[in-house]
């Protein structure tokens, strides 16, 4: 686990999917400018197994465990993207900011 001062980063394990398939298919988690994600329980299972060795994927969550979001990175080619969601009512409250500098902070420690 990542630890911050308001929001901890917790590895995503194959037991967590049923969350993410939830807020995946739900249109105010990505926002009005992201598609919906509607992929079934196995293709999810898939994904999950088949995640590529330079792409790491986390929840956001709050000291008291509350999952809140998610955050992750992955190389495209020499260029690392990090992307991360949160829950409709947790943003605008500095959580976001915290997991990236968090993220950011350990990918160039590593020399991601």
């Amino acid at each position: 686990m990542l630890e911050g001062k308001n929001v901890n980063l917790r590895i995503v394990e194959k037991e967590d999917l049923p969350l993410l398939i939830d807020w995946n298919s739900n249109s105010e988690f990505y926002g009005e400018y992201s598609p919906i994600q509607q992929f079934s329980k196995i293709e999810w299972e898939k994904r999950y197994d088949n995640l590529p060795v330079d792409t790491k994927w986390f929840f956001i969550e709050k000291k008291d465990c509350t999952e809140i979001g998610e955050i992750g990175h992955n190389m495209l080619g020499k260029f690392l993207e990090i992307y991360y969601y949160l829950i409709q009512n947790e943003r605008g409250k500095g959580y976001g900011t915290e997991a990236i500098l968090i993220m950011v902070t350990i990918c160039s420690s590593q020399g991601n």
